[in-house]
């Protein structure tokens, strides 16, 4: 905890200084010009791998950058809302879904059942990605474990861009190209980025 009470004060006395003005301009309103859902691991920090300031991401992040399905529920749907929040509010230009290497979120998929005894809420948000499991066995059947990491890392940014797409409200803003949707993988212990292409049904690096 004293770490984070002196990184405060140097953030007040450094940081905050520097940006003063931006600070200021901010301070009242928001008009970030991208959503940015990202996994919770604290390797991945958004505005430090985007070289972004404040009020430019509006940032969502949860256990594996998972996007449930759109429904009308009567529940506290924290994720929904704010992607909710983001297009109808602050009719954010971009939609980023990052996923990363090494991903406990997306390595639990595989884990057995007894493993999750004392993570019953962990276990019920990963069943938003089992399809991703099923489709992966398809192509890796076997205990190869380095490329089913890998290629279920990747699977989970396309099959939450199709989560995405059920958002009536984003559906028809994509389809009139009055937003965007990118699904990026970011490499940890390299700092590389690759955005999906659509087209080509692959992860291409950012360069």
């Amino acid at each position: 905890m004293e770490k984070l009470l002196k990184g405060i004060v140097k953030f007040k006395k450094e940081d905050f200084e520097t940006h003063k003005e931006l600070f200021k301009k901010v301070g009242r309103k928001q008009e970030p010009h991208t959503l940015f859902i990202g996994c919770s691991d604290s390797r991945v920090i958004p505005s430090m791998i985007t070289k972004t300031l404040p009020g430019e991401l509006f940032v969502i992040r949860n256990i594996a950058n998972i996007v449930p399905v759109y429904r009308e529920v009567n529940e506290y749907l924290s994720t929904t809302s704010a992607i909710e929040y983001a297009v109808k509010v602050l009719n954010v230009e971009n939609i980023v879904i990052c996923g990363h290497s090494n991903c406990g979120g997306c390595a639990s998929l595989y884990l057995e059942k007894e493993r999750f005894i004392k993570l019953p809420h962990t276990r019920k948000w990963m069943e938003l990605s089992s399809k991703v499991k099923e489709e992966v066995i398809k192509i890796i059947p076997d205990g190869n474990e380095p490329a089913r990491e890998w290629l279920t890392e990747q699977i989970n940014i396309v099959e939450q861009i199709k989560h995405l797409l059920t958002y009536p409200f984003i559906e028809e803003r994509y389809k009139t190209k009055s937003i965007n949707i990118y699904g990026w993988y970011y490499i940890i212990e390299t700092g590389e980025m690759y955005n999906y292409n659509k087209e080509k049904g692959q992860f291409e690096l950012i360069n």
